[in-house]
């Protein structure tokens, strides 16, 4: 409504106009103070010569209602008034004046009525109000409702899913015990019949052992007996021959005795018969020694056969001596058989523990994700209820706000009403007392308009605030726009001509009042309070996701560099897998040493080959989308990746881009069909293959014979790889590469790959052989590291690779030949000594160590290794075994830590002082000394080293380690 000034006419006496405020009760309570008291009256006479004075009388009601008056010219104390004169022609100004209060009275009344009017709507307002509150409590007390059966139904859901689980256990156990007795009883017929075939095999390969050494022997016997007898027949028959022959010849010898009888006798000259008889004897001579000679080789046939029976009784001996033999390993068999019996039994009573051991746990983890689930449905119904609770309180809010309301509306409409019947006892009172009387009224300073305009909610709603607690920030807000009220005035004038500017306050459907807020459905309020902490969150993760992408160092220019040939600079690298990995659960494992590996100062991890391989290690990839892989499936992998992005560690992929393994044969029965996503034909495969048929353009490497090689001048080809790159990156969550085999592909390619996918870090394994002659390393090995060097110029620094040179030759240095560790231009040998930043310093890998062993590093000089690549330039790459399986754990974190405090990085500096058979010394960027070998040597020794230092490591003839303090 503005100001509401009072003439002085109004109240019997002429008075300067004034503005009338009230800084009464928040609640716009309005005193008037009126000086009608006869100790603030005084009568005036009335006389032409008297002058009316104007006066300021100024009364508050603020700190008890306590009336404080004041005089602006001499200050005297309050209640002394003085005598006023007034001119004559100021009455007229009085009528005048009272007529305009009579036209305010009109006014007054027609803003009563009008009040009036907003008091009934109000109370329509407010019963509507009232109302739509019971109708919303009502509402929420059917949602109680609704809320409690659906929880009674879920509680008995969940209890019977209890049951039912406590009964799917109590079957599953039985079925494992069962199971448990089948695979006993199967596992004790399998052995009776494997230890019967055994046994059945024994005895028959015995017996027939022993039916040969008797058939063999028999034969031999039959032999012996058929060349006795025939020997004996032949012998017998020989000597019938000659009996006969002997008998002829006497008989003949007869018959010419007697014809030489005859012939004697009949005068036959004797000489003749006796030489005939001569000859005769001659030839029975012969005939003799001939039976002579027969008998002979008659005898040294039995002799012979003698022999022959000889060597059938030894070689019966030996069937014998075998037949003992095979008894005897029949009885070392069943022994074996036996063992094999009792540790099968033993394995299948361990398995059964096993089996018990897993239903236990089972019915732990069911019995632990009922409790669970349980919790989280109590949860929900506190939730609920604590939900329907802050309903509730808010419904009970508003209805006390709105209680708040109405009784300000009716303390509004008393007042007005007060204050026309004030208006009207005022003008009465002018009336009768006209004449000579002259009553002062005190106001409240001026400051009744800030209750009594038409904005009034405005003050409630600064006064009582919103229906929750109003935080900080609103609260400094809303003190920074509320204006102080404005000062105390004592002189009419200096009021009238304030720079005080009233408060300009937006109008009421403007502002939030409580008045106007109307009931929301469902509670918006709280709606849009979770939603802005789900929003806030996340913010917050990824504000943390970006943290962890982007990392920033702030030292110095050179460090904030980071390209994915070098990464930041400082990372130390970490082979998280061995050939044997892929037996296990990996990605679980690996999953648990994140944090482990963080604390120790790592800061990339190498994961295995992700995606599915013909051989299982991961190397032999077939369809690259396919990351369900012998290490754990694909949710598997990305939980490892989150878990080492959470440790604020690199998660590096080993990734095969060379050749890949076809899925179907050819025509012409050549696997050159590859499947999955990326469904290529022979085209993809380079045309100097010789085994797979390839259709593509020639090799830009050497060739891999076990498997396709990729044509990556193939445009498909390479934007087939660059988008699998890119899912890898952004969709898996890897931050960097592993290139296996970059021999097989020009490095050009390599670049277009690592510019497509933006990788955090990149390296590249270009294995290649090493210079040797007569069977020992050579000195220079320039023309190895130039390769290496080759092929990182290729792929324009976009990568870096594996050291081999500086592995190979650390292999002799360490023993005793440190002179190999320093070149002709004084700079350390290998890729470190020409593109340090470039060069990725190892010691073994899942080749040349663990299971494989292809190019093992020697033992005794692991932790002499690891303090060289670990204090010298490049970055260092720490093998799995060796961290976690060889014992050096500690080790290697003290040279971390070492690393760390020196603040060496791949591109640090190397001043190399010592270089011969007895040991080695380099300083390393500006923090650092190191020492190798046995001899003896300190910072003091060498007068180039300036500064003060102080031992850190202390290894003896192994390495010692100089900090600067």
């Amino acid at each position: 409504m503005g100001v509401f000034v009072l003439p002085s006419s109004a109240f019997g006496v002429l008075l300067p106009h004034f503005p009338v405020v009230s800084l009464g009760t928040p609640r716009g309570q309005f005193h008037l103070v009126l000086g009608g008291s006869s100790n603030r009256k005084r009568k005036n006479l009335l006389t032409g010569n008297w002058q009316c004075r104007p006066r300021i009388v100024v009364a508050s009601n603020r700190d008890n209602s306590k009336d404080n008056v004041t005089d602006d010219e001499d200050g005297s104390l309050l209640g002394s008034y003085e005598m006023l004169e007034m001119k004559e022609d100021e009455l007229v100004e009085a009528r005048r004046a009272l007529s305009e209060v009579k036209a305010r009275q009109a006014a007054l009344e027609k803003e009563r009525d009008q009040l009036l009017e907003d008091f009934a709507s109000s109370e329509a307002k407010q019963k509507e109000y009232v109302a739509s509150v019971l109708h919303d409590k009502e509402l929420a007390v059917s949602e109680l409702e609704s809320t409690k059966s659906l929880f009674h139904q879920k509680l008995q859901e969940s209890v019977k899913e209890k049951f039912a689980l406590e009964s799917k256990l109590v079957l599953a156990r039985q079925d494992a015990v069962e199971l448990a007795v089948q695979v006993e009883k199967l596992a004790e017929i399998a052995f009776r019949q494997a230890t019967s075939h055994i046994l059945e095999d024994a005895k028959l390969r015995v017996s027939a052992a022993e039916t040969l050494a008797a058939e063999s022997a028999f034969q031999i016997d039959e032999q012996i007996r058929k060349s006795t007898e025939g020997t004996i027949f032949s012998i017998i028959e020989e000597s019938k021959d000659a009996i006969n022959k002997a008998l002829d010849v006497a008989e003949n010898a007869i018959d010419e005795a007697t014809q030489a009888v005859a012939v004697f006798t009949d005068a036959v000259n004797p000489i003749d018969v006796i030489a005939s008889a001569q000859s005769e004897n001659i030839k029975l001579q012969g005939a003799v020694s001939d039976l002579e000679a027969q008998l002979l080789v008659s005898e040294s046939e039995l002799d012979r056969l003698k022999l022959e029976l000889q060597q059938a009784q030894v070689q019966a001996n030996a069937a014998e001596l075998r037949s003992s033999k095979a008894e005897k390993a029949l009885l070392e068999f069943q022994e074996l058989s036996r063992k094999k019996a009792l540790e099968q039994e033993e394995e299948i009573r361990s398995l059964l523990e096993k089996i018990k051991k897993e239903a236990v746990e089972r019915k732990k983890v069911l019995s632990k994700a009922f409790k669970a689930e349980l919790e989280s449905i109590k949860a929900a119904v506190d939730a609920s209820k604590e939900i329907t609770c802050s309903r509730d309180n808010a419904y009970m809010r508003r209805c006390e706000a709105l209680q708040r309301s109405l009784r300000t509306s009716e303390s509004a409409l008393k007042m007005w009403r007060q204050r026309a019947e004030m208006a009207q006892s005022l003008l009465k009172e002018r009336s009768e007392k006209e004449d000579d009387e002259d009553v002062i009224y005190i106001a409240n300073g001026g400051r009744i308009d800030l209750l009594t305009d038409d904005d009034s909610q405005k003050w409630k709603l600064l006064s009582y605030g919103p229906r929750k607690e109003i935080p900080q920030w609103m609260a400094r807000r809303i003190r920074s726009i509320r204006p102080k009220f404005p000062p105390r005035k004592t002189d009419i004038s200096k009021a009238l001509n304030s720079n005080f500017k009233s408060l300009e306050l937006p109008k009421l459907d403007e502002v939030w009042s409580i008045a106007q807020e109307k009931l929301r459905e469902g509670d918006m309020l709280t709606e849009h309070v979770i939603e802005k902490e789900v929003i806030e969150k996340k913010r917050k993760a990824l504000e943390r996701a970006l943290q962890r992408k982007t990392v920033k160092w702030k030292r110095i220019p050179e460090e904030t560099k980071i390209e994915p040939g070098t990464g930041t600079g400082r990372e130390i690298v970490f082979q998280g897998f061995n050939w044997e990995s892929w037996r296990r659960q990996w990605y679980q494992e690996l999953a648990f040493k994140a944090a482990d590996l963080s604390h120790s100062g790592i800061t990339a991890v190498w994961l295995p080959p992700p995606t599915q391989s013909v051989a299982p290690q991961g190397y032999m990839p077939s369809d690259l989308y396919n990351l369900n892989s012998s290490y754990g499936s694909v949710e598997d992998l990305k939980s490892c990746i989150e878990e080492m992005h959470s440790q604020e560690l690199l998660a590096l992929g080993d990734i095969v881009l060379n050749h890949r393994c076809a899925h179907k044969q050819s025509p012409n029965g050549v696997w050159n069909i590859f499947g999955g996503k990326l469904a290529w034909g022979p085209e993809a495969i380079v045309c100097d293959d010789p085994n797979f048929q390839g259709r593509g353009n020639p090799s830009s490497g050497d060739i891999f014979h076990a498997a396709p090689n990729v044509d990556h001048s193939q445009h498909f080809v390479r934007k087939d790889v660059k988008e699998w790159l890119y899912w890898l990156r952004n969709d898996i969550g890897y931050d960097g590469w592993r290139l296996d085999f970059v021999r097989g592909f020009s490095g050009t390619f390599v670049k277009e790959y690592i510019e497509a996918s933006n990788p955090a870090f990149a390296i590249g394994e270009y294995w290649d052989s090493m210079a040797y002659e007569h069977g020992n390393l050579c000195y220079n090995q320039d023309a190895h590291r130039q390769r290496i060097v080759n092929w990182i110029n290729a792929t324009g620094g976009t990568s870096s690779a594996f050291d081999v040179t500086t592995k190979g030759i650390l292999h002799s240095a360490l023993h005793d030949q440190y002179w190999r560790l320093i070149d002709p231009q004084g700079k350390p040998t290998g890729v470190m000594g020409w593109w340090p930043s470039r060069a990725c310093t190892f010691l073994e890998n899942h080749d040349t160590g663990s299971t494989q062993g292809h190019w093992p590093f020697p033992r005794d000089k692991l932790t002499q290794g690891y303090a060289y690549i670990l204090t010298h330039p490049g970055t260092p790459v720490i093998f799995y075994d060796h961290f976690y399986e060889f014992g050096i754990r500690d080790v290697l974190t003290e040279l971390i830590e070492a690393r760390r405090r020196a603040g060496i990085h791949c591109r640090s500096s190397v001043k190399i002082y010592h270089a011969n058979t007895e040991g080695y010394v380099a300083q390393v960027g500006n923090m650092l000394v190191i020492k190798l070998g046995h001899f003896d040597w300190n910072p003091s020794k060498e007068n180039q080293l300036d500064g003060s230092w102080q031992k850190f490591i202390d290894k003896g003839a192994d390495y010692q380690i100089w900090l600067r303090q």
